[in-house]
């Protein structure tokens, strides 16, 4: 039996501890004591999770060196804004054990994607000899933590260690893919978010099926097209981490992201729904990121571009998708 240390104690992050805590020992940490706390008198995440109970293998830790003890490997799922801070606590702590992130995004004011930032704060593995991962995929917490079939990928520049890192986790109702391919995967789980708000605009519009299938599926052009930009395969936006996350995050009814989109069309003010939502959209600090470093790398994402501007240039949600259906005509492989 293994020891997994789980930091971020969100509704993603709890029922990933809560599943692994099914084969090992788990450590759930967050850094908010009064939450440690309750979680602790309730042996649930009422906060986030509801009243699922959590098992006796499975402790939660406020102190960041305990929980990271003796672990075999780190899962951390914490907002992107706040990835660079974890990595940094770990290696303030000397702490050398192999890093899995599942936070999807792009980091807020450098446009970096999490495998940029690892590779700043950890060091190329190769170098180091401390590996690193993300893992992703079409996951709704409150579906796994329910034991609905499940299946991501987990991908890592070391195939050997992807495959140690999947075979860790997966297992139950949780199917874990190996992959080799860090961008693809990363960039797969950030831009899916964006996609999902220009889902949620045109579902809260009324423009039906048809349209929200020709967004999920222009939409995976875009994100196909900024992956293989960074280096990324093209195969992988086809896989789990890809059109997988991208189809559930524009449809599923538990999608943060596509519920902006829903609010948005409706008229209410970014502010209001984000206030309301109690949890991150990773989608909205995601989109002005990508726009960021999508006109430095040269790619055109128009559909990034329009949700950009409901999110950020004060656009109406109407205007945004009338722009989108105004676009002149070409081939569509463009």
């Amino acid at each position: 039996m293994a020891k997994i240390a789980v930091l971020g104690a969100g509704a993603w992050g709890t029922a990933l501890a809560m599943h692994i805590s099914q084969h090992h020992q788990v450590a759930l940490w967050a850094r908010n004591a009064g939450h440690v706390s309750g979680m602790r008198k309730a042996r649930a995440n009422p906060l986030y999770l509801g009243d699922f109970k959590f098992n006796a293998q499975l402790q939660v830790e406020d102190n960041l060196q305990l929980a990271l003890q003796d672990a075999d490997l780190i899962l951390s799922v914490v907002p992107t804004a706040g990835f660079r801070q974890i990595l940094k606590d770990i290696t303030a702590l000397a702490n050398k054990t192999p890093v899995v992130w599942a936070s999807k995004g792009l980091e807020p004011n450098t446009a970096k994607l999490p495998f940029e930032v690892a590779l700043e704060e950890l060091g190329d593995p190769a170098v180091t000899g401390q590996h690193w991962g993300a893992l992703s995929g079409p996951s709704f917490a409150a579906e796994l933590v329910r034991g609905l079939p499940t299946a991501v990928t987990l991908a890592a520049s070391d195939a050997a260690f992807a495959r140690q890192a999947a075979q860790l986790i997966h297992g139950g109702n949780l199917r874990v893919y190996s992959s080799s391919d860090v961008i693809g995967v990363s960039v797969g789980g950030a831009i899916k978010n964006v996609m999902a708000i220009a889902a949620g605009i045109s579902d809260g519009m009324g423009f039906g099926n048809n349209a929200r299938a020709a967004m999920i599926t222009r939409g995976l052009a875009e994100m196909t097209r900024f992956g293989v930009a960074l280096g990324a395969s093209p195969e992988t936006f086809m896989g789990l981490a890809g059109a997988g996350d991208l189809i559930l995050t524009c449809t599923g009814q538990y999608s943060r992201n596509r519920e902006v989109g829903l609010q948005l069309a409706s008229g209410k003010t970014l502010a209001d729904i984000l206030q309301h939502l109690g949890h991150v959209a990773e989608g909205v600090n995601t989109t002005t990121e990508v726009m960021r470093r999508a006109k430095a790398l040269q790619v055109d994402m128009p559909i990034t571009h329009e949700v950009d501007q409901v999110l950020s240039h004060g656009k109406s949600a109407k205007d945004a998708v009338m722009a989108l259906l105004g676009r002149e005509q070409k081939a569509e492989g463009h």
